[in-house]
């Protein structure tokens, strides 16, 4: 085995787990599961089995990452944050045939208690403030907050907020990495790398 694993996790047969990967207290991953390299799944996380889980993910105590979500490189879900996989849900109506999917671009974050109802795509490193309710796409790079969520800005690929309007043109580089960002429209892009 690769990959760490704590004597009370559960891991179906059949689950594709990465080197490096590390599976900690109470955690269940079913059988179909994909979880790429250096993935940290924390205290009582579950995953589906129609998940796929790219490399260097963290994931938080208390979530659970449900079937049809897909998660690409490097993305961190922060404590107790939900993800569904039903619209509408109701308990004497069976919709497994409904699931939407859900998918999360490389970098992104996902703060503590946020939720994300299924069928969106949250953005190359988005970045979902703790609480917010994400109920359509986020765009790249975009700051979300509030219920529902809405944007309030630009993060960095550092995790740094950048000085620039929701909308227009602009430039502004990330004190932290040196790293320069361009405003064209309501597109944010990574320019280039200052030295």
């Amino acid at each position: 085995m690769s990959y760490y694993k704590h004597p009370s996790a559960i891991v179906d047969d059949g689950a594709r787990i990465g080197e490096g990967s590390r599976v900690w207290h109470f955690v269940h991953v079913c059988g179909g599961a994909q979880i790429g390299k250096h993935v940290s799944l924390g205290q009582n996380v579950f995953v589906g089995n129609k998940v796929v889980i790219g490399d260097d993910c963290k994931i938080q105590n208390n979530v659970s990452v449900y079937d049809n979500v897909t998660l690409e490189e490097g993305v961190f879900c922060g404590p107790s944050m939900v993800f569904t996989n039903v619209y509408n849900p109701r308990s004497l109506i069976e919709r497994k045939n409904e699931y939407r999917d859900t998918l999360v671009r490389k970098g992104a974050t996902l703060g503590a208690n946020c939720t994300i109802i299924c069928g969106v795509t949250i953005g190359e490193f988005a970045f979902v403030g703790a609480g917010a309710v994400v109920t359509r796409d986020v765009p790249a790079y975009a700051l979300m907050v509030g219920v529902p969520a809405t944007q309030v800005g630009w993060m960095s690929e550092f995790g740094e907020q950048l000085n620039l309007p929701l909308e227009g043109h602009g430039e502004d580089v990330c004190h932290h990495s040196g790293k320069r960002y361009v405003l064209r429209g309501r597109v944010l892009e990574l320019l280039e790398t200052v030295s």
